[in-house]
């Protein structure tokens, strides 16, 4: 079996299908990407081991999608900073300038896009 070619952590996944932090899950498990999805109020997402924080995770991580409003990354933003997560997407929702601001200053390589498109899934499809 081949080896997932990246590992990214779905930050804010959520249980509910309609979400996009479940959307996106869901895209990044049809790629055959090790996907990770992270949520402190859930022990399982899909299937996959859920785990509170990117800190949490024993594996590195390769990128981090953000699912969570813009004052929740502020806080999440460090803890991607300190286990090395050198690429981060912003989804739609989830930056703002301040956030931005921050995932420059912490030298992190971010963009803001739709990853579930970035995957190659629609959102409409999921």
């Amino acid at each position: 079996m081949t080896a997932p070619a990246f590992t990214i952590a779905i930050i804010g996944a959520s249980p509910e299908r309609a979400k996009y932090g479940n959307k996106a899950l869901r895209a990044y498990l049809q790629t055959g990407a090790r996907t990770i999805p992270i949520n402190p109020h859930h022990a399982e997402i899909e299937g996959q081991r859920c785990y509170a924080s990117v800190l949490d995770v024993p594996e590195p991580i390769d990128i981090a999608s953000f699912y969570v409003p813009p004052q929740v990354g502020l806080q999440v933003i460090e803890e991607v900073a300190r286990k090395g997560i050198r690429k981060v997407l912003f989804n739609p929702g989830s930056e703002s300038h301040r956030l931005l601001q921050r995932a420059t200053e912490l030298e992190l390589d971010w963009s803001v896009a739709c990853s579930i498109l970035l995957a190659g899934r629609s959102p409409a499809e999921l």
